[in-house]
């Protein structure tokens, strides 16, 4: 008998003996009353389960290493591959039943504390813990573009030291900030966070039974090995052999020489027509078989109504005389459409100057980058407004009633694990704000008065935005209001307004990460002080490393973030360049205002229209409550839908709604058996198969030199969907 079948059988005969009840299990009816966590998430619990284990830090914290070298190291290149719950869920799941055969499994005595680095099998709780370490950390660190753009771009560089303070509290203070919010977030039932039931499916199968009730269905565990296993070797084709898969511009080869047809359905244009038989592509902005299908469709609409019918009539009517720069960028121009050299603009300290700026010319962008500037204006008031009416009473109710109120199967489930006390909470918040004054002040990022109002704009707007990412899968984001604001307020200061906006816009994103992952803990039965100290220890050490791996980077790459540098040609800095230069080094009133020639002004009125157009439909849904459609629109997502253009592009939206419409909607409707087995699992295994197979391209070939020989589905010169004239300007330039 092997060692981890002994330690089961030890386990399962000493289990019992503790003082909770050992398994927690309700009748079949008690379940959540929403349908996609009944399919999902088991209503039974066994609280005598391993998870506060030896091997759970050991895994957790070596993941936590490995992921964030690899994310960081990613992030900078040109194609960018994030690596999350799915490929850590799977190389660690063998690990973990590694150490649980060979590990001792006698018991110690530490100061009276009794533990055993073998305490049993090991659990799906202790997976699920060593996959929230790694997640809450794989976006990578906002902050580490502040550093790079201090040295690449404004030539003011800062210690280490510095740096790491900067990221330390802008990743962290969130954390404090969601214990706040947990009651009104993460104890509701129909607060659902739908990427957690992805996540809770893949974990789910990886620990089903050998043998299912039903032997007439393929088992979850087996499928999501064909799936992963079908898509690590599909991605090969798009990834490495064949690019021009992932971007069929068939509409565009008619007549690839027609710059508007061009511009038009080319992909790195308005990509209409275009295909992208590339899952990477397809999934990263919509999430097309998670996010629920009546948000996919407000999704649609405001992509429509923005991508394809005002960027349009906005470009070849030559608004803003838009027809000098491409259709769809993030570069920035001048009047007549040459770059813009912000050099020309900027004294030695970085700050504006004032007659060079006269001299050199006013800054313009395309049509596409100012309209969505707007549309996020808008879809900030909305967000406030929506919550406010349509939410507005129950955040009252819970409010007054706190936690003593009926919850669901659930959290009465959590409610024999111990809740992290609010003062952890509460000392946690004071530690991470009194190092974030440190870090202002001593190194001169921004001022002290700036940071107590960056924070109070992350704690305004993170229970509006926290309600509309629970229910919709997707997150309204700040940071457009937090350059705004401090725009106004210190115009000319680029590195104070990245830094201002990272710590309103980046705190409030930390503090929706931690409760999205306190929901998948609600929903898995993993104890939240456990859930706490986890991802707090993992964030620091990912900080560490994520500033680390960045500073090697740009200290040893050649060229990096520029195109000589390819493939390190920092795509996503170069963005956040852009809005520190549009926001911070020139300052909305010359782009958005009305001093020094700008032109953007009416964009500003998306302030109003947010704010409006919730109101009429909410007020329409009252006076007529029969129609049903109404209280499906929800303009908080319906004007965020190009939130993301650029970096994103038009395609990447249109094939992914395309899947939804298929997975979301179709099948949820026509095969629901299917779906409900195997919905959120079919997301997990694609998403694994992606990462694995770019994984071992880069490292196995691109990291050695190597890449395919050069043909039609490979041109040498890049330009992947043979449509070159799409990211030209109207004159083909």
């Amino acid at each position: 008998m092997e060692k981890e079948e002994v330690v089961l059988e030890k386990y399962e005969n000493e289990k019992y003996a503790g003082d909770i009840e050992p398994e927690l299990n309700l009748e079949e009816e008690d379940d959540s009353p929403i349908e996609e966590v009944r399919v999902t998430i088991s209503n039974t619990d066994d609280p005598t389960m391993p998870y506060n284990t030896f091997r759970m830090w050991t895994l957790g914290l070596f993941w936590t290493c490995i992921i964030s070298f690899v994310n960081q190291f990613f992030y900078l290149r040109q194609t960018q591959i994030a690596i999350g719950y799915s490929v850590v869920a799977l190389l660690s799941l063998p690990m973990g039943h590694a150490m649980a055969r060979v590990l001792p499994t006698r018991q110690w005595n530490l100061f009276g504390w009794r533990f055993s680095l073998n305490p049993g099998p090991f659990s799906i709780k202790e997976h699920v813990l060593i996959g929230t370490m790694v997640a809450c950390n794989s976006g990578t660190a906002y902050a580490v573009d502040i550093v790079i753009l201090q040295k690449i771009w404004y030539n003011s560089e800062k210690s280490w030291v510095a740096g790491m303070f900067l990221v330390l509290t802008t990743q962290i203070t969130g954390f404090a900030i969601a214990g706040a919010i947990r009651r009104f977030l993460v104890r509701p039932a129909h607060m659902v966070w739908p990427s957690t039931l992805v996540v809770a499916s893949l974990f789910r199968s990886l620990h089903a039974q050998q043998q299912e009730t039903d032997d007439t269905r393929m088992s979850r565990m087996k499928y999501f090995m064909l799936v992963s296993g079908g898509m690590f070797v599909y991605y090969w084709l798009p990834g490495f052999i064949f690019p021009t898969i992932g971007t069929i511009a068939w509409i565009c080869w008619i007549n690839p020489n027609n710059v508007v047809l061009s511009q038009i359905t080319g992909s790195n244009g308005l990509g209409v027509g275009v295909i992208a038989l590339d899952w990477a592509a397809a999934s990263a902005y919509v999430g097309p078989l998670v996010t629920p299908w009546f948000a996919q469709v407000n999704i649609i609409v405001g992509f429509v109504l923005v991508a394809w019918i005002m960027v349009p009539w906005a470009y070849y009517t030559n608004l803003w005389n838009s027809k000098n720069y491409p259709i769809v960028t993030a570069v920035l121009y001048q009047e007549n459409g040459t770059y813009y050299d912000k050099s020309q603009v900027l004294n030695a300290q970085g700050l504006l100057d004032e007659a060079a700026y006269l001299a050199y010319g006013p800054l313009r962008m395309d049509s596409f980058f100012a309209l969505t500037y707007g549309v996020g204006f808008a879809g900030l008031t909305a967000t406030i407004v929506h919550v406010v009416l349509y939410n507005g009473r129950e955040i009252v109710e819970r409010w007054k009633s706190a936690r003593h109120e009926n919850e669901d199967i659930h959290s009465r489930l959590m409610s024999v694990y111990a809740e992290v006390p609010d003062w952890w909470y509460g000392l946690l918040f004071v530690v991470t704000v009194a190092l974030s004054f440190v870090t202002c002040v001593v190194w001169d990022y921004m001022p002290w008065w700036a940071l107590i109002l960056a924070l109070i704009i992350a704690l305004v707007f993170v229970l509006p935005v926290g309600i509309v990412q629970a229910v919709t899968n997707q997150q309204p984001g700040l940071n457009v209001v937090t350059e705004y604001v401090i725009g106004y307020i210190l115009p000319g200061h680029a590195i104070a307004n990245v830094t201002f906006k990272t710590y309103g816009y980046i705190v409030n994103v930390q503090a929706l990460n931690f409760v999205s992952d306190l929901k998948l803990g609600h929903y898995m039965k993993i104890p939240p002080q456990v859930m706490f100290m986890a991802q707090l220890v993992s964030a620091i050490i990912s900080c560490i490393i994520n500033l680390g791996t960045a500073t090697w980077l740009i200290n040893t790459r050649p060229n990096v973030c520029t195109q000589a540098g390819y493939p390190f040609t920092c795509r996503s800095t170069k963005t956040f360049y852009s809005a520190s230069v549009i926001w911070g080094a020139i300052g909305p009133a010359r782009v958005f205002g009305s001093k020094d020639g700008a032109l953007y002004a009416p964009v500003q009125y998306g302030f109003l229209v947010g704010a409006l157009l919730p109101a009429i439909f909410w007020a329409l849904s009252k006076k007529f409550p029969n129609v049903s459609w109404l209280k499906y629109v929800h303009w908080p997502v319906l004007l965020a839908a190009t939130g993301n253009m650029p970096p994103a592009l038009p395609y990447m939206y249109t094939n992914g709604l395309g899947l939804g419409f298929i997975f979301a909607f179709w099948l949820r409707r026509y095969r629901y058996d299917w779906w409900a087995r195997y919905n959120y699992l079919t997301s997990a295994a694609l998403d694994t198969g992606v990462a694995i197979s770019g994984l071992i391209i880069f490292f196995a070939i691109q990291s050695w030199d190597g890449a395919f020989p050069f043909w039609w589905g490979n041109p040498e010169d890049e330009n992947f969907d043979h449509c070159a004239l799409g990211a030209a300007n109207y004159f083909g330039q």
